[in-house]
């Protein structure tokens, strides 16, 4: 099966031909067939590819070119590759990505007209195609094809419902604030390229592993190659995995179809720049100060999106920071040098944050696309399969034990504990108590008390169909046990169960032998904390949650929370909870600051070079003909004897010219 890895991505690609072509005349059927069929099948090839990479052929890589794209001295090919690190994002993106597509059938069916319905699927298959070509590529040049497909695909997709303003708006701004990202993204990609005439991973990463002082040197800005090409790329990352300063776009996103927010916040975009970090962590390794940036940039925005998180109201709008938030998580694992920590959180993320997008899509289906957690409650009554699902998801975001996002989050804590990087596991700890509480809100707030709708709400309110549900209950079940492939040494003594740490050994580069600064190796070797002070931070940490659901309990639970319809945290946090709830005005500081200033120099750039160079020039030299002709006119008479002297003065200064 490893032999037709080219099927992966082409077979999503078909479902965007044959939609396309058929067109919106097509019966519904048979777009529904197409649109979820071909990713299906695909996902058929990557279960058989998968096993048989895990059966026979780990942890050897398994390289497939498919055609040369730039011949010559400088060879670029098309190839796909797949080894441990692209064998775990292929199960999470044609897994996860699959079921969103099932429950998309369920969901986008009533609400679009069938030309709107058979542009849905072309868009999210375009979009699977896209991520596919971005984890399975064997070099930059592949991957940044799919890193660009997936960024044209969340603009058309958070755009989706064009003629209405908001989503529109939502959908240029992802669009231009990773181009930002992507600018810096080129600039690292032609670094590389200079320096070693190639863009395949094996090629760089296998000449700087042979002699890590290719890269270690001083290059620009007073930064060594490494830490040059690295921050290059983090920058990239921070637009596409939406951390600190670019993070702005993905709360916009949710202006999208609630299954694209799934596909786009659990499986597929938003992890690119995880998987970004951890392919070139050979690279992190040799930049340390740059990848404690990373680690701080990751901790900050956890922490910021997570405060943000406690005072919002969409139901949406909670998961969108909620997304952020987990993010800062997994770059705090990977600039900790914890690359399978954030791999691994990263396969659990795409769980159940995947169930709590389309757990809420349910709620906002049912609701008639009401969004808004004031006006919901009680719904458990309604949607018991809906309810319970949510529920297995936020105890799995919240670090509850035995489910997935203990395991996962409990591993990236630990990194920063053995580390010594105190603050950051502070900072982590802190922001998983904030995680709990909020998340639990909106348990409590969407499916406890009493229903806050209207009467003609409530006559509508039923639980999904079996094509939404299955999906749900399919991806509890990964919220709850993704978690057990990466159980840590302290919870099994005497045993070592952590199988997607041994999975992904062979891609953490040990560079020049030794694991360098940052790297995994190094963190296993600053692990001197004794047996009984691992276990007293995990019970801080299983502590630190129970009490963040405790608190959202005895403010939401019950029908608590909302009094006359404010809620109660707004008076206990006074004017801070203003501040989160306008999500401390970033996005106003952003208009005014960069927004503005950029908008009136264009202005005054279009004034000055369209209008005073560019018309000017054209308005003086039409002026200039205009005269030449009008001057020219005089000279024509109708004469023949003029005409013959005009000749005859030709002649003379012809003459003069050649002799002299």
């Amino acid at each position: 099966m490893t032999q037709y890895l080219w099927l992966i991505p082409l077979l999503p690609f078909l479902g965007v031909v044959v939609n396309a072509v058929l067109g919106p005349r097509a019966p519904k059927g048979l777009t529904t067939a197409v649109g979820v069929g071909f990713p299906g099948l695909s996902l058929v090839v990557a279960l058989g590819a998968l096993w048989q990479y895990a059966t026979q052929l780990h942890p050897a890589a398994v390289e497939q070119v498919i055609y040369t794209w730039v011949g010559g001295e400088t060879s670029i090919r098309v190839a796909f590759l797949l080894d441990p690190l692209s064998a775990v994002m292929l199960f999470v993106v044609t897994f996860v990505g699959f079921w969103i597509h099932v429950y998309s059938v369920g969901y986008m069916g009533p609400e679009a007209d069938h030309y709107s319905y058979q542009r849905y699927f072309v868009y999210l298959n375009l979009f699977m195609t896209s991520m596919l070509l971005l984890v399975l590529g064997n070099n930059f040049l592949v991957m940044f094809v799919g890193w660009e497909g997936v960024g044209l695909c969340s603009y058309l997709l958070i755009g989706y419902y064009y003629d209405q303003d908001v989503p529109a708006q939502a959908g240029r701004k992802a669009f231009i604030v990773n181009r930002i990202g992507d600018f810096a993204f080129l600039v690292g990609m032609f670094a590389l390229f200079a320096k070693f005439g190639s863009l395949d991973y094996s090629a760089v990463f296998g000449a700087i592993s042979d002699n890590p002082a290719l890269v270690t040197g001083d290059y620009a800005f007073g930064l060594s190659f490494a830490s040059f090409v690295t921050l290059c790329f983090f920058i990239g990352a921070t637009g596409k995995s939406a951390q600190i300063p670019l993070y702005v776009w993905l709360p916009d996103a949710m202006a999208g179809p609630t299954p694209v927010s799934a596909l786009i916040h659990a499986a597929t975009m938003v992890t690119a720049g995880v998987y970004m970090v951890v392919r070139t962590n050979v690279l992190y390794q040799l930049a340390p100060g740059v990848s404690l940036l990373v680690a701080g940039v990751g901790a900050a925005t956890a922490l910021l999106a997570a405060t943000i998180g406690i005072a919002q109201n969409d139901i949406k709008k909670v998961l969108a920071y909620s997304t952020v938030s987990q993010l800062g998580y997994m770059f705090l694992a990977a600039g900790l040098g914890a690359y399978s920590a954030a791999i691994f959180h990263l396969g659990t993320h795409a769980f159940f944050k995947a169930l709590l997008f389309l757990g809420s899509g349910a709620v906002i289906h049912a609701m008639s696309g009401e969004q808004d957690m004031r006006s919901m409650g009680g719904l458990r009554k309604w949607m018991p399969v809906t309810a319970w699902t949510f529920g297995i998801a936020a105890l799995s975001i919240s670090g509850i034990p035995f489910f997935a996002g203990f395991f996962s989050k409990d591993e990236i804590l630990a990194a920063a504990a053995t580390q010594g990087h105190w603050v950051l596991w502070a900072v982590g700890l802190f922001t998983a108590g904030l995680t709990a509480f909020y998340m639990f809100r909106a348990v409590f707030m969407t499916f406890g008390g009493q229903f806050r709708g209207t009467e003609e709400q409530k006559h509508h309110l039923h639980e999904a169909p079996a094509v939404m549900t299955l999906p749900l209950v399919v991806l509890a079940v990964g919220a709850v046990g993704a978690g057990w492939v990466g159980i840590s040494k302290v919870l099994t003594p005497g045993h070592d169960w952590n199988w997607i740490h041994h999975w992904l050994e062979p891609v953490i580069a040990q560079v020049g032998g030794e694991a360098a600064h940052g790297g995994e190796g190094a963190a296993e070797a600053a692990h001197h904390l004794s047996l009984g002070v691992e276990w007293s931070l995990i019970a801080v940490a299983i502590v630190t949650a129970v009490v963040g659901i405790l608190v959202a309990r005895s403010f939401y639970g019950a029908g608590r929370g909302l009094v006359a319809g404010e809620d109660v945290l707004a008076g206990r946090l006074g004017g801070f909870y203003r501040v989160l709830s306008h999500k401390y005005w970033v996005d106003e500081i952003y208009g005014k600051l960069v927004i503005k200033p950029l908008a009136a120099l264009s202005r005054g750039f279009f004034k000055v070079v369209d209008g005073w160079i560019i018309d000017g020039f054209l308005h003086t030299a039409a002026f200039l003909a205009e005269l030449g002709g009008d001057l020219g006119r005089f000279t024509t008479t109708g004469n023949a004897r003029n005409y013959v002297l005009y000749f005859f003065v030709g002649i003379v200064i012809l003459l003069g010219w050649i002799v002299f």
